[in-house]
């Protein structure tokens, strides 16, 4: 849920808290984009601080109205995940303008752009290599949430952030960054006068997070799978491009479900078995759910059910499938006990 209607529909249906706030989504407006655009066209810090100051109202008014709808509940909020050449104009008419707006030359944001180009961005600058390579967008969206609360909680409102780090894969990539959102949280503490608390996780989507999971675990606070991600990544297989041939693959019976539909409980399911496990191992309190599009499918639910995970996160309007699924899944899991005990 990106907007505070979504949040609100989603707990009308019986949401227990967002498992995954998108902040590119806030980005998209059509009154920041410029703004998003000079940031990422930013030839240094200073430059990028400039615009980053643009945006950092607007997204903390984003974060005080998604904290406030579910007040009392926790609320994932995942910093900036997709490359930033996504956020560019296509059109050289539209550069033309961004380049008047920025005070710069329509060529030097065609060479910007250009140097941006990745053959295949799914494996690019992406999620947390943004935030070591520019450690003030991160930052930024860091004091945003953080102020968003501190608000709040002024108000009276029990507002319960969880900053997710995406595509972390090295234990080092998390201690650099939730070290920075830990410094960002401290400054705004003193400045408000008023502290509030917030938990820093992230979100396992390499497969590698999965194997090294205990030392990831032994510092976060909470893993929630990215399972779009960790099946492209698993399968070597891209989500976007696969329906020219999954069909095949699905009416020859290699595959029995779309692993894009339905979770692949042997390779995906496994990997995540591993990385609960090991992460667990690691730090008992460690808080561990789902965030892909697999969270509303019922025989992935199931699925999450067995492997021990605390919830699961889809779209408002499947949670009603989703809580159907959950309780079946604890049903079938007790009607086993059961069964277990009279042998």
């Amino acid at each position: 849920a990106d907007t505070p209607n979504d949040a609100r529909i989603a707990r009308e249906f019986g949401a227990e808290g967002i498992g995954l706030c998108r902040t590119e989504h806030m980005f998209f407006n059509p009154e920041r984009i410029s703004a998003v655009r000079e940031m990422i066209m930013a030839e240094n810090a200073e430059q990028r601080g400039r615009a980053l100051k643009k945006i950092l109202p607007m997204q903390r008014e984003d974060f005080i109205g998604i904290l406030k709808a579910m007040a009392g509940l926790p609320v994932t909020i995942r910093l900036l995940d997709p490359p930033l050449h996504e956020f560019l104009p296509h059109e050289d008419s539209e550069l033309r303008d961004l380049a008047a707006k920025i005070g710069t030359t329509l060529e030097h944001l065609k060479q910007v752009r250009e140097s941006l180009f990745e053959v295949n961005p799914m494996l690019g600058h992406r999620g947390s290599r943004l935030g070591i390579s520019f450690p003030e967008i991160y930052q930024a969206q860091a004091r945003a949430i953080v102020e968003a609360a501190c608000e709040l909680r002024k108000q009276g409102v029990k507002a319960m952030p969880e900053i997710m780090l995406p595509l972390i894969g090295e234990r080092k990539e998390f201690d650099i960054l939730a070290a920075q959102i830990r410094e960002v949280a401290a400054a705004v503490f003193k400045e408000r006068g008023i502290k509030v608390p917030f938990t820093i996780g992230t979100m396992i989507e390499v497969p590698r997070a999965c194997v090294v999971a205990d030392q990831i675990g032994a510092v976060a606070e909470f893993f929630s799978f990215g399972t779009n991600d960790l099946t492209q990544m698993t399968y070597g297989i891209s989500r976007d491009d696969s329906g020219k041939f999954l069909p095949d693959y699905i009416r020859t019976g290699v595959y029995k479900k779309d692993p894009f539909a339905e979770l692949d409980p042997v390779g995906v399911g496994e990997l995540m078995r591993i990385a609960i496990e090991r992460g667990r191992k690691a730090n008992r309190k460690l808080k561990i759910g789902i965030c892909g599009e697999h969270g509303g499918d019922p025989a992935s639910v199931k699925l999450c059910h067995r492997l021990g995970l605390d919830y699961v996160s889809c779209s408002p309007y499947r949670i009603p499938v989703a809580r159907l699924a959950a309780a079946q899944a604890a049903i079938e899991a007790s009607q086993k006990q059961a069964a277990f005990k009279d042998v």
